[in-house]
């Protein structure tokens, strides 16, 4: 039982760090989007809100090159 219950606290550390890394890159890709482009519109704080590392390290590599919001968010394929 003990076995089970430390194996079960180290998943859950590890799901919290990873949230927290997302929470921090979204965060720090927030602030150029804004400066760039304005207030950002509810649309795109829900997507920054709910995006996947690989999102976000997608769309932070379009920030320096976009020429406008919606290029930032554009599907990758």
């Amino acid at each position: 039982m003990q076995a089970m219950l430390a194996e079960r606290v180290k998943t859950w550390t590890e799901e919290w760090k990873q949230e927290g890394r997302q929470e921090g890159e979204s965060k720090v890709l927030r602030r150029p989007l804004t400066l760039r482009f304005g207030p950002l519109p509810s649309g795109a704080e829900q997507r920054l809100s709910q995006a996947s590392e690989a999102e976000l390290e997608c769309w932070t590599d379009r920030v320096l090159d976009a020429q406008a919001l919606d290029a930032i968010f554009a599907d990758q394929r």
